[in-house]
């Protein structure tokens, strides 16, 4: 995965009616350990990493990369939306595209956190990026997840067999400028 090309980075935080989306600060690093060390988080996404082995490697401020943002409610982190370039992906209705991935701590699902941050965070590409398409891939197994590709306009073009588990792959649709 590589960066978004001509993008500037940071934007200003991305405000929604209850969200901010934004740059990872050092406030962040427990809940950024916190998400992946958690179980619950990484059923569909291969396991999570021992937390002692996240302690000794995460930064003191969070990794900031062009597409990352951390998803804050009332100045605390619940997630972090993800948007990059799939240039290695093995599937060639991907390659090349930005791939949407997103990530919430437990306690925070159920709310429709994970589809106000990610529609915002579309809507926020869109506007630097317009006419890009954009992917999401997730296995078929995890149902909230399938749901929310749905909610948010991804339609399935395939499934394919990938980390011992069936992976859904729908592209999103781009949003083009009216003139």
């Amino acid at each position: 995965m590589t960066d978004l090309g001509p993008v500037a980075w940071p934007p200003a935080p991305i405000r929604t009616e209850r969200l901010v989306l934004r740059e990872p600060e050092a406030r962040d690093r427990a809940a950024f350990i916190e998400l992946h060390a958690s179980p619950e988080v990484h059923t569909y996404l291969g396991g999570p990493r021992p937390r002692d082995e996240l302690e000794r490697e995460m930064p003191e401020v969070p990794e900031r990369w062009p597409g990352s943002f951390v998803v804050d409610l009332d100045g605390a982190m619940i997630g972090q939306i993800l948007l990059r370039r799939a240039t290695g992906h093995r599937r060639p209705a991907a390659a090349g595209k930005a791939d949407l991935g997103y990530l919430f701590l437990p306690r925070a699902w159920g709310f429709g956190y994970a589809a106000e941050a990610c529609a915002a965070a579309l809507d926020w590409f869109d506007g630097v990026l317009p006419g890009e398409p954009v992917v999401l891939t997730t296995q078929t197994a995890n149902a909230a997840s399938m749901r929310l590709a749905a909610k948010l306009g991804f339609t399935e073009v395939e499934r394919f067999q990938a980390w011992d588990a069936e992976q859904w792959l729908g592209p999103r649709s781009p949003v083009t400028p009216s003139d």
